[in-house]
């Protein structure tokens, strides 16, 4: 049976009836391990969880009935620390190496992207990705930098600790002979004081995202489009909901306005929940004093709204987690800075975030919340760590006892054998402690910390917590510390819920919660570990609508939208790296291609260059199968 066909079934005839019923189904509602087969909704929530007969009774004469073919369903996922936003405005801007499985692939794509790239504009590699995905298991040069983009200007951020900028890079950004050092940076210089074109964190990462806001920015109709196509690739994965973490150069409320106009127009297809993040050192209390006379926590509505401070609250409490770098000493301020600002978030009922990676730091930001919370109890007010990869057990008491929680992200995945160089591999075992996190009772929700530092792609996520194992295969914790697959998902949804105040809105599927969830391209729940990364969804479904269809789906997908602008290199590549002849059929609207279809993409991209040119010829498909 297709989503077309109909049901053999009475049909109600009232106003109760179903909008949308997914039946024959493998549904994960994740209350107590427990699997149903089928769910109604109604107005955007669920109405009916239960067996495919129970669903099926919800039927009326304009109800969508989508037959599931056995597949695995679950909660749409939900990234409790993802920069979405941030993410969003400039997404169309920057050439993703998440996932690609070769360096030379990876210059391959750089240097395609160099030719097709107009001036002033720039090749943007913004992180997820690290050297160890790589067959060849190291970064670039920068002379191979230079030779596939002579004269582009080039900058690859690779996680907080270092960019890598082309000649025509370090012309654009007027860095000269004679430019300083910035503070806690270092802009390398050869033997003859020229400057190389790799910068440095010592540890502070300030140098490496200040650079990278040089570069020009997209036009406000290509951030609509850069955010709406960044919120569909979050779906194709299977991702419904995120909280975003702010950012550096993220400011309030200029930089809000795009997600702002997506929600009054209805496109948002990823619900948002925001923290503000302060931007001006030594201005810290000034911003949040400002704010809190601007908005407050909750204001919006379940697609879009405010949720509180954070992560950045005082720049003397950055600990970047440059694991290349020794632990960074805080400044002596950091104390009273944080006390000011916490203070005015407690007097204020604003939940907050903080970035914390190191256990020594969270000792000494645990002492100021907890003299806060004396003078002004935080009761219940919601606050939470990010990341805590050192956290020793007495500080997860603490927190516990405070009433924190703590969200988790795959940040190990990408650096862990960093970590393991400079402390070793018994101190790894444990970075994050997570199971012991959960044993103290502690909300604990998981994520990426995307888009520049880990990739967005939540299964590489939920394969690090399943199987303790870094992107390039490295073994991190064992079993004591890794989560099985049913505890793992439900800190990617219900967990995550959290974070934002929404366990009763979002997380499980059951009557009254909102109905998001997706379809997935393979069973989570039995599938070998190594086939966990590759998972994608097949359907997915955010407020009863569909917002990602593919495979057997197809004809329910929402229409496409074309990429602007029309140099960029989602057109080109998509997001997180797939195979190529996939990509050339999603990139040129080739639904479900023929292997035939596929041949011909692949001998048309061989041939491109030589035959194509360096654009796409301008025909419906440029591997001439209509």
């Amino acid at each position: 049976m297709t989503a077309e066909q109909p049901v053999n079934l009475p049909m109600k005839e009232n106003a109760m009836t179903a909008d949308v019923i997914l039946h024959n189904a493998k549904i994960a509602t994740n209350r107590s391990a427990s699997f149903v087969e089928a769910v109604a909704i109604k107005d955007g929530t669920i109405a009916v969880a239960g067996s495919n007969e129970e669903a099926l009774r919800q039927r009326g004469p304009a109800t969508q009935v989508v037959n599931a073919n056995g597949r695995t369903v679950i909660p749409g996922l939900n990234d409790s620390h993802l920069h979405l936003i941030r993410g969003g405005l400039n997404f169309n801007l920057e050439l993703r190496w998440d996932g690609v499985p070769s360096l030379a692939d990876a210059l391959r794509m750089l240097k395609e992207q160099a030719r097709r790239t107009p001036p002033p504009q720039w090749v943007r590699v913004v992180g997820g990705w690290t050297e160890f995905q790589f067959a060849e298991r190291r970064m670039p040069t920068l002379d191979e930098i230079n030779a596939a983009a002579p004269d582009t200007p080039v900058f690859v951020l690779h996680l907080y600790d270092r960019a890598f900028l082309n000649a025509a890079a370090l012309r654009a950004c007027g860095y000269t002979k004679d430019t300083p050092n910035p503070p806690a940076g270092e802009i390398q210089r050869d033997k003859s004081g020229n400057r190389t074109g790799l910068l440095t964190a010592r540890p502070n990462a300030m140098i490496l995202y200040s650079t990278l806001a040089k570069g020009p920015k997209l036009a406000y109709e290509d951030q609509i489009n850069s955010t709406r196509l960044f919120m569909r690739e979050l779906n194709r994965l299977g991702i419904t909901s995120a909280c975003d973490a702010g950012g550096g150069f993220q400011n309030y409320p200029d930089d809000y306005q795009v997600v702002n106009d997506l929600a009054r127009r209805g496109e948002l297809t990823v619900r948002i929940a925001y923290n503000l993040f302060t931007q001006r050192p030594k201005h810290e209390k000034d911003d949040f004093g400002n704010w809190v006379k601007m908005t407050k926590p909750g204001e919006g509505n379940d697609f879009l709204r405010m949720n509180g401070a954070g992560e950045m609250l005082v720049f003397s409490a950055a600990d970047f987690e440059d694991f290349l770098e020794p632990r960074p000493d805080l400044p002596s301020n950091l104390e009273s800075e944080l006390t000011d600002v916490v203070t005015l978030l407690a007097k204020n009922r604003w939940p907050f975030r903080i970035h914390a990676t190191y256990d020594e730091s969270i000792t000494r930001f645990l002492n100021v919340f907890e003299a806060v919370n004396r003078n002004v109890p935080f009761d219940g007010m919601r606050w939470f760590f990010d990341h805590a990869e050192t956290i020793s057990d007495r500080n997860i008491d603490r927190v516990k006892a405070l009433g924190g929680g703590i969200a988790v992200q795959d940040r190990m995945a990408f650096q862990g054998e960093y970590f393991i160089d400079r402390f070793g591999k018994a101190a790894a075992e444990n970075s994050p402690p997570i199971r012991r996190m959960l044993a103290a009772g502690i909300p604990v929700g998981a994520g990426t910390d995307a888009t520049r530092v880990s990739s967005y792609n939540p299964w590489v996520s939920l394969y690090w917590l399943i199987t303790g194992k870094t992107v390039g295969g490295t073994s991190l914790y064992g079993e004591a510390n890794r989560l099985d697959r049913t505890e793992a998902l439900r800190r990617y949804t219900l967990g995550s819920a959290w974070f934002t105040g929404e366990e009763s809105k979002k997380g499980t599927i059951e009557p009254g919660k909102l109905a998001d969830f997706a379809v997935l391209s393979a069973d989570y729940f039995s599938v070998p570990d190594e086939e966990i990364k590759h998972i994608e969804s097949a359907l997915t479904i955010v407020g009863g609508k569909v917002v990602h269809a593919s495979d057997e789906f197809q004809k329910l997908r929402p229409p496409d939208l074309p990429v602007s602008p029309d140099w960029s290199p989602v057109r080109y590549y998509g997001g997180y790296y797939r195979e190529q002849s996939a990509q050339s059929a999603a990139i040129h609207k080739c639904v479900q291609p023929s292997r035939i279809h596929q041949l011909l993409h692949h001998f048309a991209g061989k041939a491109r260059g030589a035959i194509c040119g360096r654009e796409p010829v301008g025909l419906p498909c440029e591997c001439f199968a209509f």
